[in-house]
């Protein structure tokens, strides 16, 4: 089985719900090239984990950006998945980023923001939705993000290493205190004694029974995420027309090509004289 997945599992006598998400290649795709100091990566796949939880649980057909910009070292953290749990994503800090607690390291306490923006297939326009960084670490920023959109008490849990990017995420639904006025406290606190490494290592099913032993949890068929970045030339030759050929002729006269830096795949295109002038070239008439 695949080590990319989101687990859906719920507490069938507590009307509380939750998932298990661990990112296995599609993480180290991700930071492949990279280069990124051990306290950005670890950031960066924490909110790849949240990104896949959220997108997971869309209720249609979208793609799903999260961006957040701090004034902090790490200026720029963007996660990116469509509905079929395609995902790519890209930090912005120096090389050189120290150790430091999360709400330092994305200056929580000086403005930043996490903006949510929703393509939706017959929208006209994309859906965005922008909160301030309330939280000392990214799992409490996201913990209150939650709480805003959907209006139920959550809890995340969150783990990332240069091998794997997890999360444990738990949501009070509206019947749990009927239910059981002690559940989700009870729960809480046994999610509470996950280790960062039990999260990394454990399949869904064993960190469950690990966790919940004592309560009953139905487990749901995983979902499958998966690390998605393809080269679009196309796409760059459309830009460059766009850009019209006094433009476009000028920025090969001056820099010898045109070079257009992909950062969120990381992935450079470049494009000579020759293959310039062809974008603009007259089409032969049929």
């Amino acid at each position: 089985m695949t080590d990319d997945t989101v687990h859906r599992f719920l507490f069938e006598h507590l009307d509380i719900r939750g998932a298990v998400v661990r990112l296995g290649s599609c993480w180290r795709q991700m930071q492949a090239g990279r280069h990124y100091a051990p306290p950005v990566a670890t950031l960066l796949g924490e909110m790849a984990a949240v990104t896949a939880l959220i997108a997971e649980q869309a209720k249609q057909e979208s793609r799903l950006t999260f961006q957040l910009r701090s004034a902090g070292p790490i200026s720029l953290l963007v996660m990116d998945c469509n509905a079929a749990l395609q995902m790519r994503g890209m930090a912005r800090a120096p090389r050189d980023v120290r150790p430091a607690p999360a709400a330092e390291l994305l200056g929580a306490s000086t403005g930043g923001q996490l903006a949510l923006t929703l393509d939706l297939p017959l929208a006209r326009e994309p859906y965005q939705s922008i909160v301030p960084l309330v939280g000392e670490t990214l799992a409490e920023i996201f913990e209150h993000y939650l709480e805003k959109s959907e209006q139920q008490p959550s809890r995340l849990f969150l783990s990332a290493g240069p091998e794997c990017a997890a999360c444990l995420f738990l949501q009070k639904l509206p019947e749990a205190d009927a239910h059981d006025a002690d559940g989700w406290n009870r729960v809480i606190q046994l999610a509470a004694s996950v280790k960062p490494d039990e999260l990394q290592t454990l399949d869904a099913e064993s960190l469950l029974i690990r966790l919940f032993h004592e309560e009953t949890v139905r487990l749901y068929a995983p979902r499958e995420v998966r690390y998605h970045c393809p080269e679009d030339r196309e796409k760059i030759r459309g830009m460059i027309q766009s850009l019209g050929h006094e433009e476009a002729q000028g920025i090969v006269e001056e820099h010898g090509a045109i070079v257009v830096q992909d950062e969120i795949c990381n992935r450079e295109y470049r494009f000579e004289a020759d293959e310039v002038a062809a974008i603009f070239a007259p089409r032969p008439l049929n």
